[in-house]
């Protein structure tokens, strides 16, 4: 279930929610990865870690079925959305 982030989020926190919830988020439209990293914004990190959620395209929630948004934060760990495109092996 969704929670607010924790400030004192550790990467082995993480590791453990990525488990949990990585098979259901590659479920979701246009997810194509999940990983655990800095938030970047220009190319500096912004935040602590958490959870990346690697989407071919974004689309606005509002186009999305309720089962296809990725919440903010699962379990206290922050979550955001990376667009990577199409992924195609070598």
């Amino acid at each position: 279930m969704p929670t607010e982030p924790d400030d004192e989020i550790t990467i082995a926190e993480i590791q453990t929610v990525k488990a949990r919830y990585e098979a259901d988020l590659l479920k979701k439209a246009n997810v194509v990865g999940v990983g655990i990293g800095l938030r970047m914004r220009e190319g500096k990190p912004v935040g602590g870690p958490g959870l990346i959620v690697n989407v071919t395209r974004k689309v606005p929630s509002l186009f999305l079925r309720p089962e296809d948004r990725i919440p903010k934060t699962l379990d206290g760990v922050p979550v955001w959305v990376e667009v990577v495109g199409e992924i195609k092996a070598r």
